[in-house]
């Protein structure tokens, strides 16, 4: 009897897995794809914490502090500060007037010198004696006369190279020659941009 009974209950199994091989023979025929679940396969869960693209982590923003923010202005407008000094602004743009610089640094120059000398014409001026008084007088008429003169000698230059190198530039002379002479009247440290050569270098 116990040989019969484990028979019958085999059967019985034989029976169920048939059933069920069948389902899924004409359930992937009517082309449907048992998912994971109905497998009994469970499905990996996703990581909770969201990653930025790229793998890297995400970045908290912590609000400035007034002194952080205060510290960041200044060091932009030091940063722009530097810039300037070094490439200039829009009216120094294009290699007209990059060859006008090479001109005016290249050499010394009377009106460099201008500036020092009306300090001392100015001073000479407030003696109350007529003799400094006429002395600077004439030591502003000098500065006057060597300035007008030196200006003259640069813009001959300006338009000689200018002519040689560019002989198809659209730039106007006269705002070259302006250009040039500005430039010689300041001190050369205070020159914008900075003199990218020396005084007698080839250029």
């Amino acid at each position: 009897m116990p040989l019969f009974r484990r028979k019958s209950a085999d059967l019985v199994e034989d029976q169920v897995s048939e059933v069920e091989t069948s389902e899924v023979v004409t359930t992937a025929t009517r082309g449907h794809t048992p998912s994971k679940r109905e497998l009994g396969v469970p499905t990996p869960k996703r990581p909770s914490t969201q990653r930025r693209p790229g793998g890297a982590a995400p970045v908290s923003k912590t609000p400035l502090t007034k002194q952080e923010a205060k510290e960041q202005r200044r060091l932009a407008r030091q940063r722009e500060s530097e810039r300037f000094r070094r490439e200039g602004g829009p009216r120094d743009r294009g290699p007209e007037r990059q060859l006008v610089r090479n001109i005016i640094d290249s050499r010394r120059t009377v009106g460099s010198f201008f500036l020092g000398g009306a300090f001392v014409v100015l001073i000479g001026a407030s003696v109350p004696d007529t003799r400094v008084q006429a002395i600077a007088n004439i030591l502003w008429l000098a500065l006057a006369l060597a300035v007008i003169a030196d200006s003259f000698l640069i813009s001959r230059r300006i338009k000689k190279l200018v002519r040689e190198r560019f002989p198809k530039t659209t730039e106007r002379m006269g705002s070259l020659y302006f250009y040039g002479i500005s430039r010689s009247l300041s001190f050369r440290r205070m020159r914008v941009p900075l003199p990218a050569i020396g005084v007698g270098d080839k250029f």
